[in-house]
């Protein structure tokens, strides 16, 4: 009988008591050494919420797992949630080498070049959303981030309809939004998320 790896919907979102332990303590040394981020938030209760929401820690140990170090960057009082950002200095090593979305990742495919995947299905895969441009503006305000790198960011749907998509770095002391074809990729673009817990 021939065993096959099972997919990997086939297993629950959920994290070994090791793995949620590690996580947790990271996100704890990462959100006290930062607290420019989140003036005024206390991590017990951001602990909290995690601690009863197994399938978003899951999704922030992807984003740990793929570099890009999330930290909290606010919370929605009216929704009583915690909002998470990749706070790598630099796009996530992790997610770098990536079209922007599936279409544009098939349609490279067809010239015989392969890129490492796609930033849209990369990000659903992950539990998280693309940062908008105005997201990438907020996180920018925290720190100096993607000064050698960029990241893709979500396109608005009358840009992608036409071929493009857009990213954004941090040059000169400034943040720039420029535009590509979705099917391009680079050794310096990833992408960065954010979850709500």
């Amino acid at each position: 009988m021939i065993m096959r790896k099972p997919s990997i919907t086939a297993f629950k979102k959920g994290l070994s008591p090791e793995q949620r332990e590690e996580l947790l303590r990271a996100l704890k040394v990462r959100f006290e050494e930062n607290m420019n981020r989140h003036k005024g938030l206390v991590w017990t209760k951001v602990q909290t919420k995690l601690e009863a929401n197994a399938e978003r820690l899951w999704s922030l140990n992807e984003m740990e797992r793929t570099g890009g170090e999330p930290d909290v960057i606010g919370h929605d009082k009216k929704t009583d949630e915690y909002i998470f950002y990749d706070c790598s200095a630099e796009t996530p090593k992790g997610r770098r080498n990536v079209c922007y979305d599936h279409e544009g990742q098939k349609e490279r495919e067809k010239k015989g070049v392969h890129p490492e995947g796609n930033a849209v299905d990369m990000a659903a895969a992950m539990g998280i959303e693309l940062l908008t441009e105005e997201q990438y503006r907020e996180l920018q305000k925290l720190g100096d981030f993607d000064t050698k790198t960029s990241s893709w960011v979500k396109t608005p749907f009358d840009i992608r309809k036409l071929g493009g998509a857009i990213f954004c770095d941090r040059r000169y002391d400034h943040v720039f939004v420029y535009h590509n074809s979705a099917p391009t990729f680079y050794g310096v673009r990833g992408f960065r998320g954010s979850l709500r817990v």
